[in-house]
């Protein structure tokens, strides 16, 4: 949720980061005037209560006489008190549902427009040129028995797969070098659950905008994470955190679930947009003053991903109408597909800034020792998405493909050979 005093002081801020993200304007009005009706609520049912308990001091000094009257007064009082309390119950409920409405409001500088109005920032390695017609990661996965989508259908039904042989090598060594990368900066290693209760997938805001994307068990009312940034959004919900060494940052290592709902006819060949894969996931809690330099260092550990799978990419700065409802700024880092001749999104990395810990209750104790609401980041630091990239940009004229040397001990041979 946005901080409801910053949106009392800068109302046009807010409606103007609604404009950037595409979203209506109107709602902050709305919100405002769920904030006043709020507290308007709140100041009646306080005066009632102390009404109500002045009351008691005075029938308890009261003559016999003058006491049936009283108490009469009291009941009536009493009665007004409570549909007062109704009253500002409803008024919570109200601010809250307006509140819930508004998403973070975009840094400045984010650019507006939607999905296509990103602005590049650096591009970084040259693509590859081959003297060949090269195939696309789907081709190659099957002739070197690293993906099987065929039986994956068989089993699961469409945009399942398996990884195979070498392939599930290939993954886990990913997994397991971005894993050892993470710790090395600092970070916690986590395998969370993957099952999550309703109001921590509220809370990280996929039950927004992305509400259609997320498997929910009914009869358990729980819901499979997307992203282990969900139930490491919520391992310090309603914990008060010490800051004061600096950030808490966790690695999450999960299998991640999506249904994809709406990309009808998107991406369905191979293993781009997929209901199932495993990531590794860095999350991070800190101040809001020092998030956004968090968001570089994520940023740049990405980066270093990268660049240890040897393949061409840029980052872009991502539009606020396709930033999600959590974001205040994201970087997307998007590594280049020859196949396809353009980019495909491999990672990113978001500065939710105190959107998400309003909601979990996340905070921190400031250098005077009161309690403020911390600020959460999270990055992608490998994904199985990032095979694709691989087995595109390292393919060679025989069908074979070159191992990145830093993935070689996991995978433990430097050629898939066919």
């Amino acid at each position: 949720m946005i901080d409801l005093r910053f949106l009392r002081e800068n109302p046009e801020a807010v409606r103007a980061s609604q404009r950037t993200r595409g979203e209506d304007p109107a709602l902050v009005d709305a919100l405002l005037e769920a904030d006043a009706a709020r507290r308007a609520a709140v100041a009646t049912a306080d005066n009632l209560r102390a009404e109500h308990k002045a009351m008691g001091k005075v029938i308890g000094k009261a003559s016999k006489e003058e006491r049936p009257a009283l108490l009469a007064a009291a009941t009536d009082m009493s009665a007004k008190v409570k549909e007062a309390e109704l009253a500002q119950h409803a008024a919570d409920a109200d601010l809250d549902a307006a509140q819930r409405a508004i998403s973070n409001v975009v840094q400045d500088g984010a650019p507006a427009g939607g999905e296509d109005d990103y602005i590049v920032l650096e591009t970084v390695g040259t693509p590859p040129v081959f003297d060949f017609e090269p195939k696309d990661h789907l081709e190659l996965g099957e002739s070197l028995q690293l993906i099987d989508m065929e039986r994956g259908a068989k089993v699961s039904g469409s945009r399942f797969y398996f990884m195979t042989g070498y392939g599930a090598l290939l993954q886990l060594g990913l997994l397991q070098l971005a894993a050892q990368k993470a710790v090395a900066n600092g970070f916690t290693m986590m395998i969370p659950p993957v099952l999550v209760r309703p109001e921590i997938m509220a809370g990280t805001g996929f039950l927004g905008q992305h509400a259609a994307e997320v498997y929910h068990l009914e009869d358990d009312d729980l819901y499979l994470v997307g992203t282990s940034e969900v139930p490491l959004a919520g391992y310090h919900s309603d914990e008060i955190l010490d800051l004061s060494a600096g950030p808490k940052r966790y690695a999450g290592w999960s299998s991640c679930f999506r249904r994809e709902a709406g990309s009808y006819g998107k991406d369905t060949r191979g293993i781009i947009r997929v209901h199932q894969f495993d990531k590794v996931e860095m999350f991070v809690y800190t101040t809001p003053e020092q998030a956004d330099a968090e968001h570089q260092r994520l940023l740049a550990w990405e980066r270093e991903m990268l660049a240890a799978i040897e393949v061409p990419y840029r980052v872009i700065d991502v539009a606020g109408g396709d930033l999600g409802s959590s974001a205040a700024r994201k970087f997307d880092c998007e590594a280049w597909v020859p196949t396809q001749q353009t980019y495909r999104e491999l990672s990113s990395t978001s500065n939710c800034t105190t959107f998400q810990a309003r909601r979990l209750s996340v905070r921190y104790r400031d250098e005077n020792g009161k309690a403020q609401v911390a600020a959460t980041l999270n990055g992608t630091l490998a994904t199985t998405r990032w095979i694709v990239a691989i087995l595109e940009n390292h393919q060679q004229a025989d069908g074979s493909v070159r191992v990145p040397a830093a993935l070689v001990p996991f995978v433990g041979t430097d050629i898939l050979k066919p």
